[in-house]
């Protein structure tokens, strides 16, 4: 078998004692820097060698850890399932996605090629509140989302007939917020325009539509009736789950509430 060459040195190398020459066959596993440092010290070469060739071995990791990055990003979108609106906003009239809903949906398939996120966010300031969504790979790799946005401190008590939020929950509602957002920013995804509950027909097929939400509201906050007084009539939880058959039911039961008090009022 032919025997392998030993590693030449270069001139400015501090040469090995004669007493003990450089064996033969050395060969550096993989390109981590420790197999280089070690060679580089079998080898006796200089300090300011070594330095130079751990910069160029963490260069060249950093380098591969990027390319994984970005493979195992692409081997995720491929098998990236779409994520159903599973949310409703009564305040915006529109259906969204939840962060938790996100989160249930990617984490199984980040993780399975190697990525992850996190929120790494900073203390908010006196009014705004800015959160950063990192996309980390197991090779060490990363890339991060910043968004800023004003404490959400919008009202939702006794102009929506909902309950109002104190200031902890006014911060907890602005950082869950901007973190769906920064998720979906950075994976590139989005909720398709079907909701949970209806298997991707549209809200309007099943349900009663935006502007008739908005409707029962209003007509609600006429009469100062609680939420609970209509969902329990019809069994669900909230009110855009109020089946579109039954609109003008709920209507009808609104308009009857209305004459009851007028009549009470007057007795």
């Amino acid at each position: 078998m032919e025997e392998q060459a030993t590693y030449k040195k270069a001139d400015d190398l501090t040469k090995w004692d004669e007493r003990h020459p450089v064996e033969k066959g050395v060969v550096v596993q993989g390109e981590s820097i420790h197999s280089i440092v070690l060679l580089a010290i079998q080898n006796k070469y200089t300090p300011e060698f070594i330095e130079k060739m751990m910069d160029l071995a963490e260069r060249n990791q950093k380098n591969i850890a990027r390319q994984a990055f970005f493979d195992d990003l692409a081997n995720f979108k491929a098998e990236a399932p779409q994520v159903k609106k599973d949310a409703y906003n009564t305040q915006f009239k529109s259906w969204y996605t939840s962060l938790g809903k996100l989160l249930d949906t990617y984490g199984p398939v980040l993780g399975k090629h190697g990525l992850s996120l996190s929120f790494p966010t900073e203390q908010e300031a006196e009014k705004s509140m800015t959160v950063k969504c990192t996309l980390s790979h197991r090779m060490g790799h990363s890339e991060s989302i910043s968004m800023t946005g004003p404490i959400d401190t919008a009202p939702i008590g006794k102009d929506s007939g909902r309950p109002a939020r104190n200031p902890l929950q006014n911060i907890k509602s602005t950082f869950t917020y901007l973190r769906s957002a920064t998720c979906e920013a950075i994976l590139g995804v989005a909720g398709t325009e079907g909701t949970e509950d209806d298997d991707g027909a549209g809200a309007g097929d099943d349900y009663i539509t935006e502007k008739q939400v908005s409707e029962i509201i209003d007509m609600m906050n006429d009469i100062g009736l609680k939420e609970s007084s209509l969902t329990n009539l019809f069994g669900c939880k909230l009110i855009e789950h109020i089946p579109a058959a039954r609109y003008q039911e709920a209507i009808t039961a609104l308009k009857d509430a209305k004459k009851r008090k007028e009549a009470k009022a007057k007795a």
